[in-house]
């Protein structure tokens, strides 16, 4: 599985249960490495979408703790062992896209992390873990410096070692 997060300088990714920044480029390049494959979200992030509804052109697979939730026009994994058993079966690559419970609980289950890295400090109350401190993993691309009216960014590509 691979997964794709947007952090800033200090590996924050959220704070009040928001981004910390929409940043349109990055909303590209999302869309355009997911669509058609599989995402696999937590119940609170897909709250967050647009009429709660799961993404178009992608199958959807929403975890939940939750034995009698379902949402329409897509999965749900109840578990981290019901999710890997869900996703064994599929010939598609899967993306683990947020939020921060989902992260922390399938990073060890990926063997690549695609972060958007912005270069600035915001208030943030979810992290995702610092794979540049992690010996497990390394940089094995890194885009051209982007912006995004004052904000620097840059596409890096991690890959377990």
């Amino acid at each position: 599985m691979t997964i794709i997060v947007a952090a800033d300088e200090n590996w924050g990714i959220g704070n009040k249960d928001e981004l910390l920044v929409r940043i349109k480029e990055d909303h590209k390049n999302f869309k355009a490495l997911t669509t058609g494959h599989t995402v696999v979200l937590g119940r609170k992030t897909l709250s967050t979408f647009p009429g709660g509804r799961p993404l178009k052109d992608r199958t959807n697979i929403i975890m939940s703790r939750d034995p009698s939730y379902s949402v329409e026009g897509a999965e749900v994994a109840h578990s981290v062992d019901e999710l890997l058993e869900i996703v064994k079966g599929l010939d598609d690559e899967v993306f683990v896209i947020g939020g921060g419970t989902i992260y922390e609980q399938l990073l060890p289950y990926c063997d690549k992390a695609i972060v958007t890295r912005i270069d600035h400090a915001f208030e943030a109350d979810t992290y995702f873990p610092d794979l540049d401190a992690d010996e497990g993993w390394k940089i094995t691309e890194t885009s051209d410096e982007q912006t995004y009216f004052d904000l620097t960014y840059h596409f890096v590509t991690y890959e377990r070692i």
